[in-house]
Formats: C-alpha cells, structure tokens, sequence
C-alpha cells in the first residue's frame, strides 16, 4: 500500500514518532441485509472499507471516496454511527500512529464490489449472520452501523453513550 504523499512529507519530518491521524469506516448495507468487506492486503483480514482521510477532506466525502478507491462501489453516507479511538499501532517499519475513526453507515448507490486497488486481496458482500472472521472491532462497528437510529455512539472514561440498548452499554 502507498503512503499519501502528505503522510510520506510529514514522515520525513517527524520519523517514527507517534502521528494522531483521522480515518474512516464505511459500513455499506445493502437491501438484501448484506455488509461489504474487503480483506486487507497488509494483515490478510476482513474489515469494513476504510482509509486515512486527506488533509482537509470533509469525513463523509472520504467514506464515499474510499469505498470507491477500494471496492469500485459508489455510496451515500447515511448517518454517523459511531466515533472512537485505536490504541497506538506500530507498522513494520517503526511507524506509529494512532487514528481517530469516525464510521459511517452507508448504502450503495452503483458500482460492482470488486477489487480496484492494491489494497485488498478480496472484496465481497456477506450476509450479516456470515460473516468471516473478524476483530472484535470491526464486528463492533457492523453493529453500532446496523443497530444505530440516529445518535452516534462513543465511549468515554471507560463507558459507551448513545442509542445503544441497555443490555449493550458498558
């Protein structure tokens, strides 16, 4: 996967040195109860789309953009599901960051899933009682995008808030 070229300039600044970058997730819904996935190129694993948003790019535009860069699906952003933290993540090469992910819920709007980047090894609607192997996160936001009715969900000092029902918050 290429890095941005603005994250490659702020690289060259700042070495290795933990980076606090905004990100995405586009959980895509279908009619028929359906989520699409693409399975990463660098860990193998199946996720919702998602990406690093550019600098100064509105978040929901960036939903839209990656799901096209990345599935060849086009979206429409429907609501704000949820917004949280990852832990500091080191790649490979010594690089850390730390995202903060906003995850939209959308549904598609034309295009047919299938790998167009060099970021998946696959691509593939899955219905939403089969799913394949995932984190506990990635299953968590599937969640919050399907069950969500209009408040975003986060967490704080060690709590979820929003519309979640109570046998979900923690």
């Amino acid at each position: 996967m290429a890095i941005p070229p603005f994250l490659a300039e702020l690289r060259s600044l700042v070495g290795t040195r933990p980076l606090w970058l905004s990100a995405v997730v586009a959980v895509v819904l279908d009619d028929d109860n359906r989520v699409l996935l693409a399975r990463r190129r660098d860990d193998g694993r199946w996720a919702p789309v998602g990406g690093i948003l550019d600098p100064g790019e509105e978040p929901a535009e960036g939903a839209v953009r990656e799901c096209r860069e990345e599935t060849g699906v086009e979206v429409v952003p429907e609501l704000l599901t949820s917004v949280s933290a990852t832990p500091v993540v080191e790649y490979p090469n010594g690089d850390r960051t730390q995202y903060l992910v906003l995850c939209f819920r959308c549904r598609p709007v034309g295009g047919e899933a299938r790998v167009n980047d060099d970021e998946s090894l696959e691509v593939g609607w899955f219905d939403l009682d089969a799913l394949p192997e995932m984190t506990e996160t990635e299953l968590r936001r599937i969640t919050l995008a399907r069950d969500c009715e209009g408040e975003a969900v986060f967490e704080y000092s060690g709590r979820t808030s929003g519309p979640l029902p109570s046998h979900h918050r923690g």
